[in-house]
């Protein structure tokens, strides 16, 4: 027989078509406990979808009478329930569909522990256990979202607010990469540096996050490459003003000084967290929020994750008969989708190609494993250096990806780096000279200007 809530929702379906319209997307024939609630929804729904209004009483009666496959006793519950279906009903719109929502959520929970067991007693084949906090996630994220997209022609007022609108960014404290980034960079977004091994990838997620920490933001650093004291080393170095190599010989009470000195100039907060190379992927880095957010009352404004492709996935298996393409993007997907899911920024790095990390002009094409990271990434770059620009103490940075701004604007630039001190800086104007690949910005209608329009903006009629 039907559940209570089975009945209700059956009812909804049968007698409100506002109320189906808004819950038929979102509700599984899986969450119904009875075979005969399963039963009734596929019913109307396929009558729903078929005919674009709920089903009447003869529709639904001729329908059970074509089913196959079911037992006597199925097919006499579905029949005795029909006049309780259609008994007269005063339906709560409202009520109904916050209480369906309720439902499919704690449904879709129930369901989700249930193949998590099955997953992890080993029952199931097709699936590992890495997929299971995907599949907790997803089950908590059930919800009944009413937008179904923006009307061009009548949302114009909230799309001018948009335009208008201020949006939060974290700088990274050098004036190039601010002028590339409009300011810094915005929550929801993936960013990755790319460069061959010893240019300086951790060293400019070091240099970032230490700038970041004294703007008084909260910074998680993830490392799954060097050991946690190694990259509190660096920071070290940065933040203290000393060179790596000189770390360790600071005498206690002078190195407690400096720390001391440190806290006074900023609110934020920094925690450095070291993984297994390629054992951790973004389940893992969920937990640790949720233990830092529990823990220690930290939220991270920006993730740095050191590095990306020896991150693991949470949809593939270890040692899966699967390609670094796919591996790579579904990381990549995945992190992105945890700066998404978390209202932040995260940076992280990424090799270049053999070829490439010889290549003193690199491209996407140079990036290691998988083009499916730049694919996904919202701004990257590669840091370029060779022997001259190392005796100049500068470090090149080209634009390979931006969706903030024109890329074509300052594509190309040099910043100062300090590697004893593991620093970048800005340099003067001048170093910039033969360098900045710039794209003039161009003014309409200007009288300097060799272009002219051929209609003004008073020549279309509306």
């Amino acid at each position: 027989m039907l559940t209570t809530i089975e009945t209700s929702i059956i009812k909804g379906l049968i007698h409100d078509e506002n109320y189906t319209r808004k819950v038929l997307p979102y509700i599984k024939d899986t969450y119904f406990e009875t075979s005969v609630g399963r039963t009734l929804y596929q019913i109307c729904e396929n009558l729903f979808s078929q005919y674009g209004s709920c089903p009447t009483k003869e529709s639904l009666s001729v329908s059970i009478d074509g089913l196959n496959g079911l037992n006597d006793e199925e097919f006499h519950q579905i029949q005795g329930s029909i006049e309780t279906l259609f008994e007269e009903v005063k339906i709560q719109t409202d009520w109904l569909s916050d209480t369906t929502e309720k439902w499919c959520k704690e449904r879709a929970v129930y369901l989700a522990l249930m193949d998590s067991i099955s997953i992890y007693d080993g029952r199931d084949k097709d699936r590992g256990t890495d997929s299971i906090p995907s599949l907790l996630s997803e089950a908590l994220a059930v919800s009944f979202d009413p937008h179904v997209g923006h009307d061009y022609l009548e949302d114009y007022n909230e799309r001018y607010d948009f335009y208008h609108l201020t949006e939060e960014r974290i700088s990274l404290g050098l004036d190039y990469f601010d002028k590339i980034t409009k300011g810094g960079l915005p929550n929801k977004t993936l960013n990755i540096a790319l460069a061959g091994t010893g240019v300086g990838k951790s060293l400019c997620m070091c240099d970032f996050a230490s700038t970041i920490l004294l703007q008084g933001k909260n910074v998680l650093y993830i490392t799954l490459e060097m050991a946690e004291e190694r990259i509190a080393e660096r920071i070290d170095a940065n933040l203290l003003n000393t060179n790596i190599q000189d770390i360790g010989e600071i005498p206690r009470p002078m190195f407690e000084s400096k720390v001391k000195s440190l806290q006074k100039k900023t609110q934020g907060k920094l925690f450095i967290k070291e993984y297994p190379t390629a054992s951790a992927h973004t389940g893992h880095f969920e937990a640790l929020l949720k233990e830092l957010a529990v823990k220690k009352a930290f939220k991270p404004d920006i993730i740095f994750i050191d590095y990306l492709n020896i991150c693991a996935s949470s949809r593939y298996r270890s040692g899966s008969n699967i390609n670094s393409y796919t591996i790579i993007k579904s990381i990549a997907e995945e992190i992105r989708g945890l700066a998404v899911q978390y209202n932040l920024p995260i940076v992280s790095a990424t090799q270049t190609t053999r070829s490439g990390s010889t290549n003193s002009d690199p491209n996407l094409t140079d990036t290691s494993e998988s083009f499916g990271l730049p694919a996904t990434a919202d701004l990257m770059f590669a840091l370029i250096s060779n022997d001259e620009l190392e005796q100049m103490g500068q470090i090149m940075v080209k634009q390979l990806k931006n969706r903030y701004n024109d890329i074509t604007v300052h594509r190309k630039f040099v910043v100062g780096i300090d590697r004893a001190k593991m620093k970048l800086f800005d340099v003067e104007q001048t170093a910039q000279t033969d360098i900045l690949d710039n794209k003039p910005e161009f003014k309409y209608d200007d009288p300097e200007s060799n272009f002219k329009p051929t209609k003004s903006f008073a020549d279309f009629t509306f």
